[in-house]
């Protein structure tokens, strides 16, 4: 599987990540179709050179629009979701790099309306509703079709300082709009000490949208590296790097929550309760060891693995429910094989089994328990006999 990451070392913007396209092998003129393609009355042409980044070759991407700078801020180029929503279901593009596309401008259509507190549908965009966003999104996306990239990860992001102008004034950096963006899929932030804006509302929503998750590169055999370059200088090389490379296809990758906490006088029974009750709301998985804690008390460490959109709820249930005072939380990237859930027909009735496919082509087959239990105490035979049952018909698919 092909598969890219993001080097965020100065920030990303849009016009970096089409430069490190360009530089990573993607022909510019096939990025200047992409946007053709989206029927513009205003044309949009595309002009790339390469340019030097304290020392550091990198391919700059001019996206050149029919009118001036003053011009380009007028009602023209101030348009509502559904206007780029109709733009780019209009053009004949690949249905994937619509997909990807339109999933970029709905996120930043929900970070706007969450910043001025009104519905997506609402928003007027402004910079980021501008033409130039629109080739930014439309043509990373198309790039990246081009290249094969079936996933793309992303480092973590700087954060910047200082202040931006803007159409609604002077804006504190990060401005509101990354700040949600990045809030929405709790992206990893640091500071390289660069009082700049670097993270611009269209970068960041191209990685909170297309990003499987952020912080190391995943593992793969580099290929080729391409190197985008921002438009201004600034003490560390302005540039985003795209790494491609190839790995094995071992599912996808997803961010989780690890919450863990330990209790030495919460009773067996409520633990099996609060166990039950996180289940019950969306978590993972729950479980338990014995330790020892401190004066060699006897304890129970609870873990809870969940989605990170629901930490806040596992951690009321076990706060409510246990006699904790404090729950430790880390973050950590999963990897899950792609899977399907079939049902199977075996002699003792219908049960159905997890179908998990492997590198080499190979599957495993996972039959769902509590079908298992049902069928096994509805016929009065041994649950191994039905698992036994049940697996070898899913083997038999």
């Amino acid at each position: 599987m092909r598969v890219g990451y993001w080097d965020c070392c100065a920030g990303m913007a849009g016009d970096m990540c089409l430069g490190a396209l360009v530089h990573g092998g993607v022909p510019l003129d096939y990025l200047q179709s992409a946007i053709d393609a989206l029927g513009l009355p205003e044309p949009i042409v595309l002009s790339s050179a390469v340019v030097k980044k304290q020392g550091q070759a990198a391919t700059k991407v001019e996206v050149n629009l029919p009118h001036d700078h003053e011009h380009s801020h007028g009602h023209g180029n101030h348009r509502h979701l559904g206007e780029i929503e109709q733009i780019i279901q209009g053009a004949n593009l690949d249905q994937a790099i619509k997909e990807i596309s339109l999933k970029t401008f709905r996120h930043l259509a929900i970070a706007e309306g969450q910043v001025h507190g009104i519905a997506p549908e609402k928003v007027h965009f402004h910079e980021v509703g501008a033409l130039d966003a629109i080739a930014d999104i439309v043509g990373t996306c198309a790039g990246l079709y081009w290249l094969g990239v079936e996933e793309i990860y992303c480092s973590a992001m700087p954060t910047g300082g200082g202040t931006v102008s803007c159409a609604h004034g002077l804006m504190p950096i990060p401005t509101p709009a990354v700040l949600a963006l990045w809030a929405m899929r709790q992206v990893p932030v640091y500071s390289n000490g660069v009082q700049q804006e670097l993270v611009t509302p269209t970068g960041a929503a191209l990685a909170v949208s297309l990003a499987q998750g952020f912080g190391s590169a995943p593992a793969m055999q580099l290929q080729k590296v391409g190197i985008g370059a921002g438009s201004r200088d600034l003490p560390i090389p302005n540039i985003l790097r795209l790494w491609i490379g190839e790995t094995a296809d071992l599912g996808t990758t997803e961010q989780i929550a690890v919450l863990e906490t330990h209790v030495d006088d919460t009773t067996p029974q409520a633990i099996a309760y609060v166990m039950e009750l996180l289940l019950a709301v969306g978590a993972l998985d729950v479980f338990t060891q014995p330790i020892t804690m401190k004066k060699s008390r006897q304890g129970t460490l609870i873990t809870v693995l969940c989605p990170p959109a629901l930490v806040a709820t596992c951690e009321r249930i076990l706060f409510q429910e246990t006699s904790t005072l404090g729950i430790r939380q880390r973050y950590q990237p999963r990897r899950i094989l792609s899977r399907q859930l079939v049902t199977v027909q075996t002699a003792y009735g219908e049960a159905r089994v997890k179908i998990a496919k492997l590198e080499d082509n190979s599957f495993k087959v996972q039959p769902e328990y509590q079908d298992c239990a049902q069928l096994a105490q509805t016929q009065q035979v041994p649950f191994t006999q039905v698992w036994s049952a049940v697996y070898q018909a899913g083997k038999n698919l």
